[in-house]
């Protein structure tokens, strides 16, 4: 598979959650070559629910195996053009990483061989047809809103 020519900046913004809580959004930018190729139309969304610490945000432990999934999770969607990672949100007792994907069956598979190493996590997955990008066309207008107040 082909790699894609994508950016990978970064950005972390504070937001409020439903409940009022503080949701530490982790934003991708440089996706707009992704979104114009109109292939990657569908949006999936793995939740790991967690006993919130401090301030709704995991423990220490749970902080330190959720950065050892992502970067798997990182690494193993850079080597090719099946998903894009676009979003991380962590607070109120639970992370989510967002994906835009251009095959289902495709991520399923590269999903789980990223996976492998770990013992079983507590991951919910949920998947939406989005063409339209809209949940990050959502999270970049949220943050940009956060940081022109």
């Amino acid at each position: 598979m082909t790699r894609l020519k994508i950016g990978n900046e970064w950005w972390t913004s504070p937001a409020e959650g439903e409940n009022g809580c503080l949701i530490m959004v982790t934003g991708r930018s440089g996706v707009e070559p992704v979104i114009a190729m109109q292939r990657f139309n569908d949006r999936v969304e793995v939740t790991w629910k967690y006993a919130p610490a401090g301030g709704g945000m995991p423990d220490d432990a749970t902080a330190r195996l959720m950065e050892e999934v992502d970067t798997a999770l990182k690494n193993e969607f850079e080597r090719d053009a099946v998903a894009v990672m676009t979003g991380i949100y962590t607070g109120g007792g639970e992370r989510n990483w967002v994906f835009y994907v251009s095959s289902l069956h495709s991520f399923q598979f590269r999903f789980n061989r990223a996976l492998q190493p770990f013992d079983t996590l507590p991951l919910t997955i949920y998947a939406e047809h989005d063409p339209e990008w809209n949940e990050y066309r959502e999270m970049r207008s949220q943050t940009e809103i956060m940081e022109g107040e």
